[in-house]
């Protein structure tokens, strides 16, 4: 009988002892995640401007943008669009006509993946190569990433750094590649706006429907819509 009780003992004390090192564990892990993310990763431009930003990553939707352009156009805005390198291959002739148009060109990434799950060497490849692919097609020098659906690790901080990036998250996200309703993708975009706002959208119907009305809000209540580069002045 003791021994049957020592032995159930012993069984909790390592049972507790595991929990606890899982939870060192995690804890020292979000804590270094923290650390890095506030350190090295953009979430918004200057508060203390009035200056907001329309972030269009690309790797779809194509049949929208040259109707996007129109809208820019109309309101005398420069923005920036996020390209992916396989996009970027089909699609020479638009990016070309988005660049003549005076907009800021950012890096999507090659193949679209999570750079979380990628290693150093892999990271580097998915911006670099669609780095080059961009220069050699339109003599363009991309120096911003937007990691596909906001995904990253530290080796994606040190390979966008090595090659000369920054790295470029969001403070407003329209989910317009999920829900297609240009109503909330309006809502999205405009509700509690602040001077350095970084919105993130893509080239769909429902946001080329919200995009007049996007840049009519921010004009009568004061902010001025622009690239991503003149956002974080």
């Amino acid at each position: 009988m003791k021994i049957s009780k020592i032995r159930n003992f012993a069984s909790i004390v390592i049972i507790l002892m595991f929990v606890c090192i899982i939870g060192y564990i995690g804890t020292t892990s979000s804590q270094y995640v923290f650390s890095y993310q506030n350190e090295d990763i953009i979430y918004n431009g200057n508060r203390d401007s009035n200056k907001v930003s329309l972030m269009i990553n690309v790797y779809w939707g194509s049949e929208y943008i040259e109707d996007m352009l129109e809208v820019f156009d109309k309101y005398n805005i420069k923005t920036t669009f996020f390209v992916g390198g396989q996009w970027v291959e089909k699609e020479q002739e638009l990016l070309n006509k988005i660049i003549s148009k005076g907009h800021e060109i950012g890096n999507h990434g090659y193949f679209h993946k999570d750079q979380e799950y990628l290693d150093y060497n892999q990271n580097y490849d998915e911006i670099n190569v669609n780095h080059e692919l961009v220069k050699t097609l339109t003599d363009y020098e991309m120096n911003l990433f937007a990691p596909p659906s906001g995904s990253f690790n530290r080796s994606t901080i040190d390979a966008s750094k090595n090659i000369g990036y920054k790295v470029i998250m969001w403070s407003k996200d329209t989910i317009d590649w999920r829900d297609k309703d240009a109503n909330l993708v309006f809502s999205r975009a405009t509700k509690n706006i602040e001077g350095g706002d970084l919105i993130l959208m893509h080239p769909t119907e429902h946001t080329l429907k919200a995009l007049p009305l996007i840049l009519e809000y921010y004009s009568i209540n004061g902010y001025t819509a622009t690239t991503v580069s003149e956002c974080l002045k």
